[in-house]
């Protein structure tokens, strides 16, 4: 084993070279949970891994609740299956209020006034009503609330970490806001170890093979617990050493296909690099700098060939084509290229336009 067969392996059971799934929700199911602060860019990173996928199939899944954007790992945004939000938030929401509570009393927020912006929320989104993030603001501000400064996206994150509130559905290009409990009631109840062994199955069945410090970086849990997951259920997974590390994955061998080169088109955030600590298996550490060159938080999207990353891309989007413009970190050989034409093809029809090649 290499460090090129891990990443060829993450191929596969990322759900990228070797789908299973049909529609988004599986996508999203099979990695756990997918990382959703670019909106439109996650569209696509669940687009790809399923097979003639439009951008408005993805947001019908939205719409229709079968995927749900809300802050279960991290205080970052992500998508996570309808099946799997209430245990997910249960799980690990707790330790991920608990590590940003300086932040209530530096923003003036103390036990009575999170009581009342729930009520608030609550009154003002009940009956499946979704507001906008202007009119949730200017909803709590009648109530006397101040969103002054950072006060309204903390809030925002805090009532969802806390299950009260939810992405909705778009309006326009606007996102919304509405009531988790009513536009995912509660099903699938789970206790604290039952949830702590399933969502370590989940992530190294979905991102593996992976070590355990990857798992940590990417659930946020506490190394003990961490450790005391993967202990419940190591003898449901498979373990191997690649220079001198251990690595977890779901048993057996998924297969590629016989089709080679194998190129994709991966947006900024995607699981395949973000889902681990060690990225090393796909990215270069001397072209890292390439992928997020500010302290921004924004990462490029990149072209990756063979499960490594071989350039960045952006796109230029037009009423009825979408040109990609590549940067490369080498040369591809012909085949690559041509594989690399389909892919930027692929894209514009997940868009429902032309896709070619811009400038390089």
């Amino acid at each position: 084993m290499t460090s090129r067969d891990v990443a060829l392996l993450r191929l596969a059971n990322q759900q990228i070279a070797a789908t299973q799934c049909k529609e988004p929700a599986e996508v999203v199911a099979a990695l756990g949970a997918m990382q959703a602060q670019d909106y439109l860019g996650t569209l696509w990173a669940i687009g790809l891994r399923l097979p003639a996928a439009t951008e408005a199939k993805i947001e019908r899944a939205i719409a229709d609740r079968t995927i749900i954007r809300t802050w279960p790992l991290r205080s970052t945004l992500h998508f996570v299956a309808a099946a799997d939000v209430h245990w997910f938030l249960e799980l690990l929401g707790p330790r991920i209020i608990s590590t940003a509570n300086f932040l209530n009393e530096r923003l003036g927020l103390d036990a009575a006034k999170l009581s009342r912006i729930r009520k608030t929320l609550v009154k003002a989104l009940q009956g499946s009503q979704q507001l906008t993030r202007g009119e949730v603001y200017t909803t709590l501000e009648r109530a006397k609330i101040s969103m002054e400064g950072h006060r309204g996206r903390h809030i925002l994150w805090r009532m969802g970490v806390e299950r009260v509130i939810c992405f909705g559905a778009r309006r326009g290009k606007q996102v919304t806001f509405t009531l988790l409990d009513e536009w995912v009631p509660p099903a699938r109840k789970l206790d604290r170890d039952a949830a702590l062994a399933e969502l370590v199955v989940r992530y190294f069945n979905g991102h593996g093979p992976a070590k355990l410090d990857d798992f940590v970086w990417w659930s946020g849990l506490k190394v003990s617990d961490a450790k005391a997951g993967l202990a419940m259920v190591s003898s449901q997974l498979e373990s191997l050493t690649v220079n001198d590390q251990l690595y977890w994955m779901r048993p057996g061998r998924p297969r590629l296909g016989k089709r080679t080169p194998i190129v994709n088109l991966l947006p900024g955030f995607d699981e395949y690099l973000l889902g681990y600590r060690d990225r090393t298996a796909a990215l270069d550490p001397g072209h890292a700098q390439k992928i997020q060159p500010g302290a921004n938080g924004m990462f490029a999207s990149t072209i990756v060939v063979n499960g490594r990353v071989a350039g960045t891309w952006r796109r230029v989007l037009a009423k009825k084509s979408v040109k990609i413009g590549t940067s490369l970190f080498r040369s591809l050989t012909n085949g690559e290229t041509r594989v690399l034409e389909e892919a930027i093809r692929r894209y514009g029809a997940f868009l429902g336009v032309n896709g070619g090649q811009g400038e390089k």
